[in-house]
């Protein structure tokens, strides 16, 4: 070959690198990169389009204030990038002051007009963002959200340095709220370049957090590099590399060939009881708490849900102790309560449901189905662990006379659907995205939320007294006013059927130092802190 011909080879080549977003390596050779693997891509780093993808946002992006996990199951607010803030008497204005010389990937200082950036972003109607409901208690946002307005007034920048936010009335978690993924940080030049590659261009995807992304191959891998002028100091790691293998076997398989630092058995419980049993791995588990629950949605839109007797019915029917030990080996406990065991507020008396067929079949008859009816259950496609499940209850639901049809469907429609309040029946999981209830019930349950989400649960003192805890200061008076609306919503209303709340278990190579499971649980977590044993 000529040399003219070599290097009009290497010029397509290169090209080739710099439109795909990856190099011809595919990776980073260092010794120094934890290699973790993800059951799918994440799709975007974009964190105020996705409502459960954090494997990026929490390592790219800063907040605020951030969540520290102290103990299995507990955390503490601590300073980010706002290192400290000033609040009202009355609870309503936030004084943020933010650190100085905090420099984002491409360079740019955070400034106060970031912040602002940030929260407006997420509020204008143009950016369909899916967690509004972060940002939504801000004095302005629902004018904002409506297209009423070009700004979000209860935000602004006093200084360089110093941000205001005004509620529209005091929200006792609002520090625990920022401390979300969802109100992670962006830069205003960089964000607005990028356009609609923010969040999917390694390039254009800007943060100030202790990793940037270097190359991004849909559906192979992501490489995340350490940031040298990492305002907190360089992580000790030279990055991170999430490899996606959607098959439990693969990557097993990779992780006892030592192509994998990190397996996560949350997205591979069939492996739970061979790690439990290895001499060679059973010491190197480590497990947390999942401040968390598993749960079935109930469209009381779609007949005969509308019935009360039916959503009882529904709730005794399915044996949870049986899914539990069948399908996660026991390691969990059943959850009779929309807020989990973990978070603050947690009721431990709460009223049990049980499984109880026959009397699931005697409600069924006195709504009018003595035998029975036909229903839906929903399911995202790429969701195999969820398909095992509604399998079960599809066949423990056979037995009182529901006969159900399981209708899977791409990620992108299903979500569609639910914010159309249209989604029949699904089963999902709920992680604590900061620790309080109001993440729980308010997320669920205030009537916007539970319309978007498919509930379509109405019940208008619930959500006076959602609204009225919201407000309130004194955190026993919040926590038992809570408890009285769980207990409305689930015993009376029957408008949730809990699930369980699962144990987490990781198993890690012996050179990986540091690791903790986050104390809410995710599988997703901040791999700043971990290191590797040279």
């Amino acid at each position: 070959m000529s040399c003219c011909k070599k290097m009009l080879v290497i010029l397509l080549c290169c090209s080739f690198v710099l439109l795909t977003g990856c190099s011809l390596m595919g990776s980073s050779t260092s010794k120094n990169m934890l290699r973790v693997a993800n059951q799918n891509d994440p799709g975007t780093a974009d964190v105020q389009l996705t409502t459960e993808e954090y494997s990026l946002p929490l390592n790219i992006f800063d907040r605020l204030v951030e969540v520290k996990t102290t103990a299995p199951g507990a955390s503490e607010l601590v300073p980010a990038l706002a290192e400290k803030w000033d609040i009202s008497a009355d609870g309503k204005v936030y004084t943020f002051y933010l650190r100085k010389g905090v420099k984002f990937h491409n360079g740019e200082e955070l400034t106060a007009d970031d912040v602002v950036y940030t929260v407006d972003r997420m509020l204008n109607p143009k950016t369909k963002a899916l967690s509004t409901d972060f940002f939504d208690m801000i004095d302005g946002a629902k004018e904002r959200m409506d297209g009423k307005a070009d700004v979000v007034k209860g935000i602004k920048a006093v200084e360089k340095y110093t941000v205001q936010i005004t509620l529209a009335q005091p929200f006792a978690p609002f520090l625990a709220n920022l401390a979300s993924p969802a109100a992670s940080i962006y830069n205003r030049k960089a964000t607005e370049a990028a356009g609609q590659q923010f969040g999917l261009d390694p390039e254009k995807t800007v943060g100030t957090g202790p990793f940037k992304i270097k190359e991004w191959k849909v559906n192979d891998h992501i490489t995340m590099v350490a940031y040298d002028q990492y305002w907190a100091g360089k992580a000790k790691l030279d990055g991170v590399i999430i490899k996606i293998v959607p098959d439990a076997d693969t990557r097993k398989m990779q992780f006892e060939t030592g192509e994998l630092d990190v397996f996560n058995c949350d997205i591979a419980k069939t492996q739970i009881p061979y790690f439990e049993n290895s001499d060679k791995w059973k010491n190197l588990i480590v497990k947390g708490p999942r401040v968390g629950l598993f749960y079935y949605s109930i469209n009381e839109n779609i007949k005969p849900f509308d019935d009360v007797r039916v959503r009882k019915a529904f709730q005794m029917a399915i044996n949870r102790q049986e899914l539990l030990d069948k399908l996660f080996y026991g390691k969990g406990k059943l959850v009779n309560t929309i807020m989990p065991p973990g978070l603050l507020g947690f009721n431990p008396n709460a009223p049990q449901i049980t499984y109880d067929p026959q009397k699931a079949k005697q409600l069924l008859a006195e709504a009018g189905y003595p035998d029975g009816f036909s229903m839906v259950i929903a399911q995202a496609s790429d969701r195999p662990a969820n398909l095992r499940v509604n399998e079960a209850v599809q066949a423990m639901l056979k037995q009182v006379g529901i006969t159900v049809e399981i209708k899977q469907m791409d990620r992108a429609s299903l979500l569609s659907t639910r914010k159309q309040g249209q989604l029949p029946m699904y089963l999902e999981e709920w992680s604590a995205d900061y620790n309080d209830p109001d993440n729980f019930i308010y997320t669920f349950f205030a009537p916007r939320n539970a319309a978007m989400r498919s509930f379509n649960y109405k019940n208008e003192a619930v959500a006076e007294k959602l609204e009225q805890a919201r407000k309130m200061i004194n955190p026993a008076e919040r926590y038992k006013l809570y408890q009285e609306v769980e207990n409305q919503i689930v015993n009376n209303d029957a408008a949730w059927v809990p699930l369980y709340s699962l144990e987490h278990l990781f198993v890690v190579q012996p050179k990986v130092k540091n690791f903790k499971v986050a104390w809410n649980g995710w599988s997703d977590m901040p791999y700043y802190g971990i290191s590797l044993e040279k």
